[in-house]
């Protein structure tokens, strides 16, 4: 009796432990899906300041039937707590299983299959923890500020050093505006929701064409590549009444002869993943919004010209 109440136990502390770590890892798929890509010029892998105006009072952007409330944090105490709890389990199971077959504890010996298959499964999951940790080690030589990567098919990272002229966002602003007397920080601000909202659209209709003359080539051919993964599993990144809180601009400087300007983003959404098929959820929530502050870096030619996305920078 007591081996089977212990296996239940085993078996609620595994569904917990995946369930909270595969979520955390795909709930929020939306364009970026929580990850830093693209290029911010020579502060590639530099993290953007913080904005340095006052709160904004303005209204919220949203899409028709957004929602206000937002989610509980505590993801990463959940997940501690469920790893806790699965070690406890796994040696308890251990120790009785050694117990057993000794012949101290228990009517059966040794681990059977289900244990076998349990620890698999944990193995997995630390396969996949250490192959991303190796993956970023990788990446580890081109994180110094002075360098930017452009991603090519065959060629992900190419380092190319450049020059910036560090500035604060107001000097930087007026640098912009010496080159082009036309710009306008609210026009700029309402131009960057509306490339969030169709760059968005796209990205949930897994077809960037309507989109892709607002993002650069490397932003373009990494989104496409994650789209071409939601093909390939039949799925579909739904989000839904996306709302826009706030959109403040951070950093604006010029180098080889480009303007850059990020923004920090403030927003909430509903995103969640179905299997294009049944419709099923596979991933995310229908009714927890997700809120988030993303910065996202636009750039063009020094002038009077269109603002492309290219980098977001997740906080």
């Amino acid at each position: 009796m007591q081996r089977q109440v212990a296996k239940i136990f085993i078996v609620l502390a595994a569904v917990l432990f995946v369930s909270i770590t595969v979520f955390e890892l795909h709930a929020e798929a939306r364009v970026g899906g929580s990850r830093s890509m693209g290029s911010r010029g020579s502060r590639t892998y530099t993290k953007p300041v913080a904005p340095t105006s006052q709160p904004s009072q303005q209204k919220a952007t949203q899409a028709p039937g957004s929602l206000q409330q937002q989610p509980a944090a505590g993801g990463s105490f959940m997940r501690t707590m469920a790893g806790g709890l699965m070690g406890g389990m796994l040696g308890s199971m251990l120790f009785s299983s050694f117990a057993g077959a000794s012949g101290g504890l228990g009517t059966g010996g040794g681990i059977g299959l289900f244990e076998i298959a349990l620890l698999g499964g944990i193995a997995y999951l630390i396969y996949r923890f250490m192959k991303k940790k190796r993956e970023e080690s990788i990446l580890a030589p081109a994180l110094q500020p002075g360098a930017r990567f452009e991603a090519r098919a065959n060629d992900p990272i190419r380092m190319q050093p450049v020059e910036a002229a560090y500035l604060p966002a107001d000097s930087g602003l007026q640098h912009i505006q010496q080159m082009d007397h036309n710009f306008d920080e609210t026009a700029f601000q309402d131009t960057v929701m509306d490339h969030f909202f169709r760059i968005q659209a796209a990205w949930m209709n897994r077809d960037l064409s309507s989109a892709s003359g607002l993002m650069t080539d490397e932003m373009r051919l990494i989104m496409q590549g994650n789209i071409d993964q939601l093909l390939k599993d039949k799925q579909i990144n739904r989000l839904e009444n996306i709302a826009v809180r706030k959109v403040e601009i951070a950093e604006a400087w010029q180098e080889a002869g480009q303007d850059y300007i990020t923004v920090l983003v403030h927003a909430n959404l509903l995103d969640y993943t179905v299997d294009e098929a049944s419709g099923a959820v596979v991933s995310g929530s229908t009714t927890a919004p997700v809120r988030f502050e993303e910065n996202w870096t636009f750039v063009r030619s020094v002038g009077s010209n269109p603002w492309q996305l290219s980098g977001i920078h997740q906080r």
